[in-house]
């Protein structure tokens, strides 16, 4: 079968921008064709952001009972518990599917015409589908390329048998014993401290000489201090060089040149992840790049008139939020909207434990634009909800420029921190002042006051400290 498709919109992609960019296109009334080869929701829905959540809070709950298997200060008492990690899988992939579906039924709804096969562009007006069916030829005025990231393999270490990336960290059958994580960053500690909770022996492998190099020491001191106490071996200035002999260890090379094997039956590659520019026609269009990655301008528009690039094909920072933005923008914009991308805040969390949340500035980047800063910080050693969560390790830190208290960055590490993110970020938006947030009455007791209290600690009055 060959058939013929014309269009306002085709969009190369269905991760979480190319499929909320079809939706918004959709509600506007734009004709619309969205192409995936896979499930919608991409990396994000099938083997990233949603299973690694529901693996992660997995893990929190049986480490949680394990924990009152011992004495504990709460006075609860349990047996050992056992854990199905296969339900534990069908649980987590149950959840992929009913949002992957809900994709599918929005865009039904918003009559977005859905083609499940492999899109190759022939040129900046037309793509080539291969379905099971035939080939569908798309034509369309309009190009959104939003092909996501792939993750980035080791060539000593090619993916295959025990050696895994997070997609097939995501879906193994059970918890292996012994686990060793290649790279420090958050994919790798985030999936590692889960694996810890869940019973395995976890080795971390970092080449740096610190994890999670891009957050500052005061952000990850609480984060070290959880690995060492989850019994996680942390290995810094440490190089992995390639499969044991028996093919059972790895091996490393350590910080002062020796050479060791460390026993793994899962060696998990999480080195970082590079744009997808391969595989969907790239070198068929005439796109100006910048690095590995395509270049694009405030709107999203690449070199070729008619053509845009969202999301992690445009390099960092690789969010899954950020390509939401990017997709609902363009789509307004094709459909005759005055927007640009001018984001004061792309919030970043990591769901290690603790949370790392960052927005905006840290006091270093505040430093090195040029601006004189006050920096406040709350410890929730001094948050009543925190104690009552028996979660008083963290704290958080809000920048604000010296002269006029504009806020230009808030940081934050604690137990369940990722949902202060929305506040640091529509603080940012709106451009608030210390004084805002500081005047603005925080809900008592909850863990969102430390943020009014680091308000008030740069203004020189905290109350509870």
């Amino acid at each position: 079968m060959t058939e013929t498709i014309n269009c306002k919109i085709l969009i190369l992609g269905a991760g979480p921008g190319g499929y909320v960019a079809a939706i918004r296109a959709g509600q506007l009334g734009l004709d619309t064709v969205i192409v995936e080869g896979e499930n919608p929701g991409g990396t994000c829905l099938n083997v990233g952001c949603i299973p690694s959540k529901a693996l992660i809070h997995a893990a929190d709950e049986f480490e949680k009972v394990t924990h009152f298997t011992g004495d504990n200060a709460l006075g609860i008492s349990l047996e050992k518990p056992r854990l199905d990690f296969k339900k534990t899988i069908g649980w987590k992939d149950d959840i992929v599917k009913k949002l992957t579906g809900g994709i599918a039924g929005l865009f039904r709804k918003n009559k977005v015409k859905h083609i499940a096969g492999w899109g190759t562009m022939i040129d900046g007006k037309t793509c080539e589908v291969t379905t099971k069916d035939g080939t569908v030829t798309v034509k369309a005025e309009n190009v959104i390329l939003a092909t996501g990231s792939v993750p980035i393999e080791i060539p000593n270490l090619p993916y295959g048998d025990n050696i895994i990336s997070s997609t097939e960290a995501l879906s193994l059958d059970k918890v292996p014993g012994k686990l060793v994580v290649i790279g420090g960053g958050y994919i790798g500690l985030e999936l590692g401290i889960a694996y810890a909770k869940l019973g395995a022996k976890v080795t971390v492998v970092e080449a740096m000489d610190r994890i999670l190099a891009q957050y500052d020491k005061d952000l990850t001191k609480p984060v070290v201090a959880s690995l060492k106490k989850l019994g996680v071996e942390v290995l810094t200035s440490t190089k992995a060089k390639g499969l044991a002999k028996d093919g059972k260890a790895l091996l490393v090379e350590t910080k002062d040149g020796s050479e060791e094997n460390i026993a793994a039956d899962k060696i998990l590659v999480t080195v970082g992840r590079r744009a997808k520019t391969e595989g969907w026609g790239l070198e068929g269009l005439d796109l100006t790049m910048n690095g590995r990655v395509v270049a694009i301008d405030d709107k999203c528009q690449t070199s070729m008139t008619g053509v845009y690039a969202i999301g992690d094909l445009t390099g960092e920072p690789m969010l899954a939020h950020r390509a939401m933005a990017q997709g609902e923008m363009v789509a307004e914009i094709i459909a005759g909207e005055k927007r640009t991308f001018d984001k004061v805040s792309i919030p970043a969390v990591c769901f290690t434990d603790p949370e790392i949340v960052t927005a905006g500035l840290s006091p270093d980047q505040a430093k090195d634009a040029g601006y004189e800063t006050k920096v406040g910080i709350f410890p929730f050693s001094a948050n009543g909800r925190a104690m009552t969560m028996e979660a008083e390790d963290g704290f958080v830190r809000i920048v604000a420029r010296k002269d006029n208290h504009l806020v230009l960055g808030i940081q934050a590490v604690g137990k369940g921190v990722s949902e202060l993110s929305a506040a640091f970020s529509l603080a940012l938006e709106m451009g608030a002042r210390l004084e805002d947030v500081a005047g603005t009455i925080h809900a008592h007791p909850t863990q969102s006051e430390g943020f009014q209290e680091a308000a008030l600690k740069a203004l020189g009055h905290a109350l509870h400290i």
